[in-house]
């Protein structure tokens, strides 16, 4: 349904922010993860037809969207990561103002954002001035707007952003629901926002797709190379430097490192069954050329660029 072929994006100054990324996809979830900076936004702007690429095509049933970018936005629910409101409206009224400005009639308008203020539980708030209320409540307002006029393809960027953990469950539940019949394309770099409801995981790093599957063939890469070893506090920088490490917890006994290595890398360190966290540092740490993880040195470098 929805293609994005070859797309690159050179801004002003030369900064290359999407190099030649390629997405085939069709009704599902795509989790589409990657640090900051990575060129997750600039990708979704151009799914959404908010920017032109520089070079590639964007096609929808077929359709140059590029060339014709209203084919797409008929059927297109997009919430950027920084969503704007009029302070002085309330909810609905800002939900009615949207809905004219999509096309969808007075009447459909009415009972459809009663729904989705109750769905993003809002009802209570819906006669105060958006300019009243919290980020995570703003938040929920663009996750309504996004699903006025039942669009076919729904583009979120980083869209937990402000929300407690209930209402980051709620909406990942949501989300999953809407997958079965549209092309559902979610940025994020959380990865507990997409491990459990994206089939379909693309990794972007330095504006390149490094590696596209479903969650169990991510898993599988990093299989045998995930471990837990008790190293001594004062060890720690080192092994940083010489290892990715996911996570680190003090005990009375050191501290416990989870950590990436082909191989045992501490006498005594246990290896682990892999999660979805470390499948995604697995990847955008590996050194591409190398056949092996990235020094921090060369991480550092790559980042700074």
């Amino acid at each position: 349904m929805l293609q994005l072929s070859e797309i690159t994006k050179v801004y002003k100054g030369g900064k290359r922010a999407v190099d030649s990324v390629t997405l085939h996809m069709e009704p599902g979830m795509l989790g589409l993860l990657g640090p900051n900076g990575a060129g997750k936004s600039s990708l979704m702007r151009i799914a959404s037809t908010v920017t032109r690429p520089t070079g590639g095509r964007v096609l929808f049933h077929g359709e140059d969207v590029v060339a014709r970018p209203d084919v797409l936005r008929r059927a297109l629910g997009y919430l950027p990561q920084d969503f704007g409101v009029y302070p002085n409206l309330t909810s609905r009224e800002f939900l009615r103002y949207l809905a004219a400005a999509k096309g969808v009639s007075a009447r459909s308008a009415r009972t459809r954002i009663d729904e989705l203020l109750e769905l993003v539980n809002l009802t209570e708030a819906v006669r105060r001035p958006l300019g009243t209320y919290s980020g995570g409540m703003l938040r929920r307002v663009g996750i309504a707007q996004v699903l006025l006029g039942d669009p076919q393809v729904i583009v979120v960027d980083e869209p937990t952003a402000g929300l407690d953990p209930e209402e980051r469950v709620r909406f990942r539940n949501l989300l999953s629901e809407l997958a079965s019949d549209k092309v559902v394309m979610l940025s994020t770099h959380i990865v507990s926002d997409v491990e459990s409801v994206a089939s379909d995981i693309a990794v972007v790093a330095n504006g390149r797709l490094r590696r596209r599957g479903t969650p169990e063939a991510l898993l599988d890469e990093v299989e045998g190379q995930v471990w837990e070893a008790l190293v001594d506090p004062a060890a720690v920088p080192r092994v940083q430097e010489r290892y990715v490490v996911s996570r680190m917890v003090r005990t009375r006994q050191g501290v416990k490192v989870r950590l990436l290595s082909p191989s045992q890398p501490y006498e005594g360190a246990v290896r682990l069954t892999p999660d979805l966290e470390d499948a995604y540092l697995h990847v955008i740490n590996s050194a591409p050329d190398q056949g092996g993880y990235a020094t921090a040195g060369q991480r550092a470098g790559r980042w700074d660029r």
